[in-house]
């Protein structure tokens, strides 16, 4: 596990609903997000691990108050919330397929700049598409198309993105879905890696990744946070173990 580090950064959510249509998806929930620690955000399906991250995002209207660096996210539009440093990754990876890993990265990091500098041709790869492809283990295949990367390499390229935008919040829905044992450990790593100086969640419903990875827990059910704590903290918490029907605290233990 990470923790070595807790920087000053944090996401601070207080009171958070999103309703739809008279469904409270999201009831209420209190959570802070710190820089430095690998938090991973999970429960059953419907819980509503992924509206609130899209409510975060801009992607879901949500009433409340998500602050980051002074900033009210659910009163911002969705690219506001990017250009803040507030990025996400999808279950489906949502890279260029045609284009090279290379060219998918550039783009990315043409989000902080100037129009006009994006229609100048570029004289040599910028360092942090350079710094980016060594960290997410793919210089090598800079040059590949990113249709042709396998299923966990398209993962990274989406996370080596949001890399190149100086993300500083990172929402990570399912990375390791999918993925073979040994990309998953090598997904781990990689947030490992790059957790220092961001807030990273991962939502997620691996519980051996989780077990493995993550340095502090928060688990929703039916909109709401049931509980929160390390992961022999969740295990070890009742209401938890009651609603999976000791499914987590067995996986958990286990592994």
């Amino acid at each position: 596990m990470t923790a070595s580090f807790l920087g000053e950064d944090y996401l601070e959510i207080r009171d958070l609903t999103v309703d739809f249509d008279g469904f409270k998806a999201i009831q209420g929930v209190d959570v802070t997000f710190l820089q430095g620690r690998l938090h991973f955000l999970i429960g059953p399906n419907g819980a509503g691990k992924t509206t609130l991250v899209d409510a975060l995002t801009g992607l879901s209207q949500g009433t409340g108050r998500a602050e980051f660096r002074d900033h009210d996210l659910l009163t911002m539009k969705a690219h506001e919330i990017v250009h803040l440093g507030v990025g996400r990754t999808f279950q489906t990876a949502s890279v260029f397929e045609q284009i090279s890993v290379l060219q998918n990265l550039d783009i990315a990091a043409g989000l902080h700049r100037r129009a006009l500098g994006l229609l100048l041709p570029r004289r040599k790869v910028p360092e942090s598409v350079e710094q980016a492809l060594e960290t997410i283990g793919l210089s090598a295949l800079a040059h590949r198309p990113a249709g042709l990367l396998a299923h966990g390499q398209k993962q990274w390229l989406e996370i080596g993105m949001l890399l190149v935008q100086d993300a500083k919040v990172m929402f990570l829905d399912e990375t390791v879905a999918g993925m073979s044992t040994d990309e998953r450990d090598e997904t781990g790593e990689l947030l490992q890696r790059i957790v220092g100086d961001r807030t990273i969640v991962v939502i997620e419903h691996d519980m051996d990744f989780m077990r493995t990875y993550a340095d502090f827990v928060t688990v929703m059910h039916a909109g709401k946070v049931l509980g929160e704590g390390t992961v022999s903290e969740i295990q070890a918490d009742p209401r938890v173990q009651e609603v999976y029907l000791g499914t987590v605290a067995e996986v958990v233990s286990n592994g």
